[in-house]
C-alpha cells in the first residue's frame, strides 16, 4: 500500500519526493508541520548515528532511541503523511560496532538487531546498505549477498509482525560522481532474480551516484557545475539514461547528498524524472547559523562565543572537511553546531538563551524550527511538492 499511495502521488504530481535528515528536534518538528500543513509525504531519513535503539545507547539527535523516536513522530503527525525511514542500516554503520572491530559475522547481527527495532517500532523504508566493511574492500558480488542477507532478514521479521515495510538498495559513496550504467543494470538484474526466487517484493528504491557530494557547507559534485568533467558525462545525459533503467525495472530513482544545490539545479529533479532525494546536514547547519544570528542579534554574544567554542571543541566537523580548506574556526563550529544540541552544556547554553530572549517577544525554539522549515520549502517548491 505505501508503494502505491507513492506511486500515484508521484504520477498525479510529477514531482521529486524528499527525504529530511533528522537533524534536531526543530527540524523534526518542521518536517512534520510542513508534511500535514501541505498534505504531501515526507521521508524522516534517520541514520544509525542519528538514531539507534537503545542496545546502540540511541543517537546523537535528542539521544533518541529508535521506539522513542518513532513514537514522537507517530504521535505528532496527524495525518499520517511522514514515512518514517532507516538511513544506511547495515554492519558497521554504527559508531559503536567500528569502535568494537567487530567481525563481518558479528556486524552483521548487530545490523540486523538494528533493523529489528526498526520494524518493531514502525519503520516503513528501510535502506540495506552493506557497503561499509572495516577490514575488507568487498567485491560488488559480496556486498550483494549481504545486501540479499539483510533483505530475507527483514521481510522475514516484518511478516512476522504484520509490519508493511518498503525498501531501498544501493550505497553512496559521496564520490561526487556517477555509476555506470553497466553497474546499475547488474545490481538491479540481481535483485530481481532474488526477489522472484524468493517470492519477495521487489526493492522501491536504488540509490543512484548523480554527481553530488557534499563538503563544509556546499555542494561539490558535478551535478551542478557549470563546466564539463573529464571522463564523465553531463548529469542531463546520463540520469536519463539511468533512469531509464531504473523504469525498465520498476524501481525509484533515489539520489542521495542533495544538500546546497541551487535552485536552478533542483529544479531540474523532477524534469529530470529523479523520484526522490536526500537532504540532511543543510538543515542542521541552517538551525545553527539561526541560533547564531538570534543570540549575536540580541546581544548574547557570550552565549554564542560559548556555543562556537563547545561546537569547534567536539570535532565533528573534521569529516566534512576539504583538504587545504580557507575554511575558519566559526565555519567548522557552525558545521559541527548540530552534533552538540543534545549536549548537557548545550542544552543548559539555550535554557538560558530562551529566558533572556522571551522577554523580548522571541521564542527560541520557535524562531529556529521557522528557520529550518524555510530551508526544507526551497526543496519543496523546486521539487513541485508544493505549489505556491
Amino acid at each position: 500500500m505505501i508503494q502505491e499511495r507513492l506511486e500515484t502521488f508521484l504520477k498525479n504530481r510529477r514531482c521529486t519526493l524528499l527525504g529530511v535528515g533528522p537533524m534536531s528536534v526543530n527540524c523534526v518538528d518542521a518536517a512534520i508541520e510542513l508534511a500535514n500543513t501541505h498534505n504531501i509525504p515526507l521521508f524522516l531519513i534517520a541514520s544509525r548515528r542519528q538514531i539507534d535503539s537503545d542496545e546502540f545507547g540511541g543517537g546523537y539527535v535528542n539521544n533518541w532511541s529508535t521506539a522513542d523516536f518513532a513514537s514522537y513522530v507517530i504521535d505528532r503527525d496527524t495525518k499520517g503523511k511522514i514515512l518514517l525511514a532507516r538511513d544506511h542500516g547495515g554492519p558497521w554503520q554504527n559508531s559503536k560496532e567500528i569502535e568494537e572491530d567487530l567481525s563481518l559475522r558479528r556486524a552483521m547481527e548487530s545490523a540486523k538487531s538494528s533493523y529489528l527495532a526498526d520494524i518493531e517500532a514502525g519503520f516503513q523504508v528501510l535502506h540495506i546498505d552493506p557497503s561499509v566493511d572495516i577490514h575488507d574492500r568487498p567485491a560488488v558480488d559480496e556486498v550483494l549477498d549481504r545486501v540479499f542477507e539483510l533483505y530475507e532478514f527483514c521481510w522475514t521479521q516484518a511478516q512476522k509482525l504484520g509490519k508493511e515495510v518498503i525498501f531501498e538498495i544501493g550505497t553512496e559513496e559521496q564520490s561526487g560522481s556517477t555509476n555506470s550504467q553497466e553497474e546499475l543494470d547488474y545490481t538491479l538484474s540481481a535483485m530481481q532474480n532474488f526477489c522472484k526466487k524468493n517470492n519477495f517484493p521487489a526493492p522501491t528504491f536504488v540509490v543512484i551516484q548523480c554527481g553530488t557530494r557534499v563538503m563544509e557547507m556546499r555542494n561539490i559534485g558535478s551535478f551542478d557545475v557549470p563546466i564539463r568533467v573529464a571522463d564523465e558525462l553531463p548529469a542531463e545525459i546520463q540520469l536519463p539514461k539511468m533512469i531509464d533503467i531504473c523504469n525498465r525495472y520498476g524501481i525509484f530513482m533515489k539520489e542521495h547528498n542533495t544538500d546546497y544545490l541551487s535552485d536552478t539545479a533542483l529544479q531540474w529533479h523532477p524534469r529530470l524524472g529523479i523520484h526522490a532525494a536526500n537532504v540532511a546536514p543543510e538543515f542542521g547547519v541552517s538551525e545553527t547559523r539561526a541560533l547564531m544570528s538570534v543570540l549575536e542579534e540580541n546581544g548574547l554574544n557570550k552565549l554564542a562565543e560559548k556555543f562556537l567554542q563547545l561546537s569547534y571543541d567536539s570535532n565533528k566537523w573534521s569529516k566534512w572537511m576539504i583538504e587545504g580548506t580557507l575554511a575558519t574556526d566559526r565555519d567548522r563550529a557552525i558545521i559541527a553546531g548540530h552534533y552538540n544540541f543534545s549536549n548537557p552544556e548545550c542544552i543548559e547554553l539555550k535554557a538560558e538563551a530562551s529566558k533572556k530572549l522571551i522577554s523580548k517577544g522571541i521564542d527560541l525554539d520557535q524562531f529556529l524550527k521557522g528557520q529550518v522549515k524555510q530551508a526544507i520549502m526551497r526543496y519543496l517548491k523546486s521539487f513541485r511538492l508544493v505549489r505556491e
